[in-house]
């Protein structure tokens, strides 16, 4: 053990509580001299060129840092000139060829002469064999015979990297010294210049396929080179407008090419034109060839062969035949001008979008504008439909313009620049469009309910004979086919584009028996009992409007016109009162027609109108969902609308309609009294409120259906503070709270029904019989009655609420039956025979409460059963219990047992323990 060495202890991590923590050291700056390097790097990156020999001459350290061939002050030189920018080597090289041509032609005829190093050579290469008088000062023979000293104080002495081509000091130094000598030719007039940069480039041996192009990139490199951020010579600013002129000179020229090989047809020319008159473009306002080009096609100034008043038929109606032949022209032109352009014009032109934009501005957007204006003038609901139809049929353009784009590999268009072509058209209308179809949106639901009102208040309404659910032997299946029904009606596409009909009858009839089919699926009675009328309101109505409007090429349905004073989906009509409701299976049991002069409570919710809210809900939701895509302001503004359309229509059909039917059927069912009516099974208004629930509960499924369908793919469901799913959990909320309050009364119409059953049909000694009377071991008539009362309404209301509010019905329904018994008991005189009448009568009631499966009265119920055995005991003594002791007095022998009892409950006797004095 003498081997090892104690371990001792390793301060694994710092402790946070001692100590400060440690700092990050931040990297000291370099200096050159007294200032920091990256300093210098910024002034020389702005300097002027010519001024750079003299900072650099002022250490060996700056001259250094200027001979670095990766500094970022000739990144930042090279970057400013833009020659990968603009791609423009191509024409460096062939400057290159030029003037090493032209010097070796000089150098052969020159004297000999000597070198001078003075350490700023690599500028030598330029034309420095005759230097001009005024170029001292400039960059390139600035300081040949001048003898620099050294340095008496140097921060650090490393020798200069050598150059390469690759460097950005290299290449900025060749392209120096390819322009620099071009620069002399601007003291001339523009004429010249143009003429002799040509005889620069051209080249006689190997002529150029497109010499005009080298010209208009050469002029382009002269425009970057005499730019303020380069400074290359001290007359610069002097020397940039007349490169200017000469450049506006040859754009002239170009233009005057262009419009000549465009009259023959020459697309080489064109394009070389084209391009050469690009380069040489300044960038500021509109290109003038290109808007030249535009100018003169023909489409511009054809216009009034097209009028817009053609779409509207004699009888105000819509028929977009007239827009859809103008569109034809339009797309034509757009596909014979639109294809050149991208064959002719550079790609980054975007000449293409520009022609296309004016186009749609001054051609459609004109012929939009006047078809509007007259269909604001004939009707809000013609304006509204001509929005999205002739929108539609923009749209066209934008497939022509991808179609256009396609002659050329990189024309460089994508979809959503040609989108924004028709967005930026369309939006002058957008602002009124929207405004106007939610103000509509709201006319039409408050005339739909004011409709169901008027209709609900009338007679006749109280004197149709009801196909009910509640007639159907499984209600539910009748509610699972209506909504699988209603699935499939949302299917259908809405008319966005009407056209007349001038096709063959085979598609008509085709069409309108699709249409028959669809809408008669909707009608309940189709699966209940009895066979539906074939001359329904459905078919009748299709009949007399169906096939006068074919819908959009291929994605949409034929459908018939809509009629007056009816709203509806896909211009199907739906009637009210409902049909829904209408012409079926006969109620449940004659007792559940009311008198003529009572309202019946489940007429006071309607599929019908439901469906109108929905349908017209709908209409304006796939007119409006047709600018879903829009960008920006006006993109957020659509949405926008689409949610609160939505919204609009949960309101008028949760507060107009659902909520308000359900409190009127709760107030006229809290008036109801039992005693004004002959029949004891059935309380007529408590089964019209079952119907109402299940309608109730069959319009909550359409509208989560209709949510599902067309408004989830434009909200974020899970998003519980977005305004359409709170106002959809409100109207969902505002239907339970209904529902609630309905069954409340409802089940306070049933139970005062089974006390009135209880109290008239229980004979007055039907529990004290005769001793010499038969026995017949049974629940009496009273009962009997009572429990069919409960057990009808009771299987009513299955399947048309949710579990959890049907067990509280059933426990409140058995908590009220306990008082009623309880209280019926109380008013009884019961002899012997009479106790095992009412043990009869407890254990019916008990097998009808155990069949609710309710297991919270189910016990209470077990302890109420043995409460009969009080009447058949004959040991008084037995039932000295003080929580029965009311119900033992209704014993016909209390007077014989009373004072057992007392004296065994209270264990005293007044007449032998208490003297009074």
């Amino acid at each position: 053990m003498d081997k090892f060495a104690t371990l001792e202890p390793v301060k694994l991590y710092t402790s946070f509580t001692s100590g400060k923590p440690a700092q990050k050291q931040t990297p000291q700056p370099a200096f050159l001299g007294r200032l920091p390097l990256d300093l210098h790097v910024l002034v020389l990156s702005h300097l002027p060129v010519p001024d750079i020999p003299a900072y650099a001459a002022s250490s060996r350290a700056l001259s250094a840092l200027l001979r670095d061939p990766d500094s970022q002050i000739w990144k930042a030189k090279w970057t400013a000139l833009g020659v990968d920018r603009h791609d423009l080597g191509s024409t460096l090289d062939e400057l290159e060829r030029k003037n090493n041509a032209k010097s070796a032609v000089s150098r052969a005829a020159a004297p000999p002469t000597l070198a001078v190093d003075d350490e700023f050579g690599d500028f030598a290469d330029a034309d420095v064999l005759n230097p001009p008088s005024d170029e001292m000062g400039d960059f390139v023979g600035a300081f040949n015979g001048i003898q620099m000293s050294q340095p008496t104080h140097v921060i650090f002495d490393s020798p200069a990297p050598t150059a390469t081509k690759n460097t950005y000091r290299a290449k900025f130094i060749r392209a120096f010294g390819l322009l620099k000598p071009l620069v002399k030719l601007l003291d001339n007039p523009p004429h010249l210049v143009l003429s002799q940069l040509a005889d620069i480039v051209a080249n006689p041996a190997a002529p150029s396929a497109t010499p005009l192009l080298v010209e208009a990139q050469t002029l382009r490199l002269l425009s970057r080179f005499l730019s303020q951020e380069l400074q290359p010579v001290r007359r610069w600013e002097i020397m940039y407008p007349a490169l200017r002129s000469a450049m506006d000179r040859f754009d002239a020229n170009m233009l005057a090419a262009f419009d000549t090989a465009d009259s023959r047809g020459d697309e080489p020319a064109m394009r070389e034109a084209a391009e050469s008159s690009w380069q040489v473009w300044d960038g500021v306002g509109d290109w003038e060839l290109g808007k030249v080009w535009a100018e003169k096609r023909e489409i511009f100034y054809q216009t009034g062969d097209w009028n817009p008043l053609d779409n509207f038929t004699e009888e105000g109606g819509l028929a977009f035949d007239a827009m859809d032949s103008f569109m034809e022209w339009v797309l034509s032109s757009m596909n014979d001008h639109g294809a050149r352009a991208v064959r002719v014009f550079p790609p980054a032109s975007q000449v293409l979008l520009s022609f296309a934009d004016r186009v749609a501005t001054e051609v459609v957007g004109e012929y939009v504008s006047s078809l509007l204006s007259r269909a604001r003038e004939l009707s809000t609901d013609t304006y509204l439909k001509s929005v999205a139809a002739s929108f539609r049929e923009s749209w066209r353009m934008v497939d022509a313009i991808l179609a256009a784009a396609t002659q050329r590999e990189n024309s460089n268009i994508p979809k959503t620049q040609a989108e924004d072509v028709i967005y930026r058209m369309f939006e002058a209308n957008m602002d009124e469009y929207l405004d106007e179809e939610v103000e509509v949106v709201k006319m039409l639901f408050d005339t739909i309910c004011k409709g169901w009102d008027n209709t609900e208040s009338s007679s006749s309404a109280a004197k149709q004979d009801a196909a009910r659910f509640l007639a159907s032997q499984n209600p539910a299946q009748v509610k699972r086919n209506v909504l699988g029904a209603f699935t499939n009606l949302l299917l259908l596409p809405v008319t966005i584009v009407p056209r007349t009909v001038n096709a063959v009858g085979g598609a008509l009839m085709t069409g309108g028996s699709a249409a028959v089919q669809g809408i008669s699926m909707l009608n309940p009675a189709r699966w209940g009992a009895t066979s539906q009328n074939e001359n329904s309101a459905y078919s009748r109505n299709l009949a007399n409007g169906g096939g006068s409007i074919l819908l959009d090429e291929d994605d949409e349905l034929p459908v018939p016109r809509k009629a007056q004073n009816s709203v509806s989906l896909n211009e199907f009509e739906a009637l009210s009162p409902t049909p829904l409701i209408s012409a079926g299976a006969p109620p449940v049991s004659a007792s559940s027609v009311i008198e003529e002069d009572t309202h019946q409570l489940d007429l006071l919710l309607s599929l019908d109108v439901a469906l109108e809210l929905i349908h017209a809900d709908r209409e304006a939701l796939k007119r409006v969902e047709i600018f879903a895509g829009y960008p920006g302001h006006y993109g957020h503004r659509v949405k926008d609308t689409i949610e609160e359309l939505f919204i609009l229509f949960l309101q008028a059909l949760g507060e107009r309609h659902v909520t308000s039917g359900f409190y009127k059927a709760t107030e006229r069912m809290k008036s109801y009294k039992p005693a004004e009516h002959h029949e004891t099974a059935n309380v007529a208004p408590l089964e019209q409120f079952f119907e109402l629930v299940h309608m109730g509960d069959t319009i909550q499924s359409m509208v989560q259906v209709y949510f599902d369908k067309e408004l989830a793919p434009h909200i974020d469901k899970t998003d519980f503070l977005n305004a359409v799913v709170r106002e959809k959990k409100r109207f969902e909320n505002a239907l339970d709270d209904s529902v609630a309050a309905g069954l409340n009364a409802g089940t306070e119409v049933l139970m005062n029904q089974v006390d009135h059953i209880i109290t008239t049909l229980t004979k007055p000694r039907e529990y004290y019989p005769p001793e010499d009377g038969t026995m017949e071991l049974g629940p009496t008539h009273a009962c009997q009655e009572a429990i069919k009362c409960l057990e009808v309404h009771c299987k009513l209301l299955k399947g048309s609420t949710s579990k959890e509010v049907l067990e509280v019905f059933y426990q409140e329904v058995g908590i009220r039956l306990i008082a009623i018994l309880q209280k019926h008991i109380k008013r009884q005189i019961i002899s012997l025979n009479g106790g095992f009448q009412i043990i009869a009568d407890l254990n019916a009631y008990n097998t009808f409460i155990t069949s609710l499966k309710v297991q919270s009265i189910i016990s209470d119920f077990a302890n109420l059963k043995m409460l009969g055995h009080v009447y058949v005991v004959e040991d008084a003594k037995d039932l000295a219990q003080i929580d029965i002791y009311e119900f033992i007095q209704r014993r016909s022998d209390w007077k014989k047992i009373e004072k057992i009892v007392d004296k065994t409950m209270y264990n005293l006797s007044f007449k032998e323990d208490c003297i009074i004095t």
